[in-house]
């Protein structure tokens, strides 16, 4: 009989609430401290995870939670592109 497989969940940094870690968009600081989206969810460095909703995204921001938990400031180019990936 196998095992059921126990989801990895992750705490999305604008509402604070815990989902499913594919459900969520990952933000990661590279070892060369360039913040980019994270499409695959593997990529090395400090990650952050944000719900694919705008008030996520803005509470997030505007509490400057995403740079609190990259530990580094976030770009104009990082917010756009956060935003172009939530209205698609």
């Amino acid at each position: 009989m196998p095992r059921a497989r126990k989801i990895p969940q992750r705490m999305c940094v604008g509402c604070q609430e815990m989902k499913p870690k594919k459900e969520l968009i990952r933000v990661v600081r590279t070892p060369e401290f360039a913040v980019e989206l994270d499409s695959t969810g593997k990529r090395s460095g400090r990650g952050a995870y944000i719900c694919p909703n705008m008030e996520c995204l803005e509470k997030a921001l505007k509490g400057k939670r995403l740079e609190k938990a990259l530990k580094q400031s976030i770009t104009q180019e990082i917010k756009n592109e956060l935003l172009k990936r939530l209205q698609q």
